[in-house]
């Protein structure tokens, strides 16, 4: 399918980072953005200084406030909205969703308000239009600058996800395929809470150690969670888990990290940029209370984030947990 039309839903850093990205394949993509100081940045200044400031696009690259037009003739639909908006933008789109073409899910997250994963509501929403994710360890600004980057593509019908990670696939992006679409949404999911609770360890200034044994028992929970959830091993020891894991939990690039950092420091979290591990963490905690998994590292974020601990006592409770073998 060389030289798609493919529509790039969500104007902000991501999206547009994608946008290009399908730009320099040789696709003919369009940006949707709501901003219409957004979309004039991209159509009139070459840039989108709001989410991605200091680079410089295309100026083939095309931007519209016009979800018809955005969508009318695509071959494949990328959904970057935040995930907590993703129902109600396919919502939107529904009526202007070409028969067929794959939703390519693009955000990570879990619904806050029910506990489903995002595959769940697109297939909901959009039931004529195959569902697929892109995750994997990947900034906006490396991307959109052209430096090496590698992420999965995912599908339930593994002959999708092979034909969607040749087509999304670009000279400095690098798309593996899977079929373990639920893996590779857990992995994306799961990791934002362990980057919050990297961050907060950092800001905290716990030391190089306790941050390494935070991420690998964090990990571990991941993988907990992932498997009561029918994820397979392999697909969250692959990018879209540990690859993402490494990426979001060691850089303050990462927006989870950053919200943890300030946390850790005890600066006002007033006002930062989105950071999808807040309302995941809090649905993440609850399910695996239903289920029974064993998470400690899930629940105390989403009690530091509630307010109902502070990080020192965050600490002391993961330290003062009965002691066990580590392949428990």
């Amino acid at each position: 399918m060389s030289g798609a039309k493919i529509a790039v839903l969500g104007g902000g850093a991501w999206g547009t980072a994608l946008a290009l990205t399908m730009l320099n394949a040789g696709h003919e993509p369009l940006l949707w953005a709501r901003d219409a100081h957004t979309v004039d940045a991209v159509n009139r200044l070459h840039e989108n200084p709001r989410y991605l400031p200091g680079v410089r696009l295309d100026e083939a690259l095309k931007a519209t406030a016009d979800l018809a037009a955005a969508l009318a003739g695509a071959q494949c639909v990328l959904l970057v909205t935040p995930a907590q908006a993703l129902r109600a933008a396919c919502g939107e789109s529904a009526p202007h969703m070409p028969g067929g073409a794959p939703a390519v899910i693009c955000a990570k997250g879990i619904e806050a308000s029910t506990g489903r994963l995002l595959s769940e509501i697109v297939g909901e929403v959009l039931p004529e239009n195959p569902v697929a994710a892109l995750s994997g360890p990947g900034f906006a600004a490396d991307v959109s600058r052209g430096l090496p980057t590698a992420v999965t593509v995912a599908a339930r019908d593994e002959e999708l996800a092979v034909r969607l990670a040749a087509l999304l696939s670009a000279p400095h992006l690098r798309c593996y395929s899977s079929s373990d679409l639920t893996g590779v949404e857990i992995g994306g999911a799961l990791k934002n809470v362990m980057a919050i609770a990297a961050g907060a360890a950092s800001g905290a200034e716990l030391g190089a150690s306790a941050q390494a044994a935070l991420v690998t028992r964090g990990f571990v929970e991941l993988r907990r969670i992932g498997a009561a959830f029918g994820a397979r091993p392999e697909t969250l020891m692959g990018l879209s888990g540990l690859g993402d894991l490494i990426l979001s939990c060691g850089s303050a690039r990462s927006r989870n990290f950053a919200y943890g950092l300030a946390l850790g420091r005890g600066e006002s979290v007033e006002g930062r940029p989105l950071a999808e591990g807040v309302a995941t963490a809090k649905i993440a905690a609850e399910l695996a209370r239903k289920r029974g998994i064993d998470a400690p590292i899930v629940q105390a974020v989403a009690a530091l984030l509630a307010g109902r601990i502070t990080v020192p006592e965050a600490v002391e409770s993961l330290l003062s947990r009965p002691l066990k073998s580590e392949d428990a």
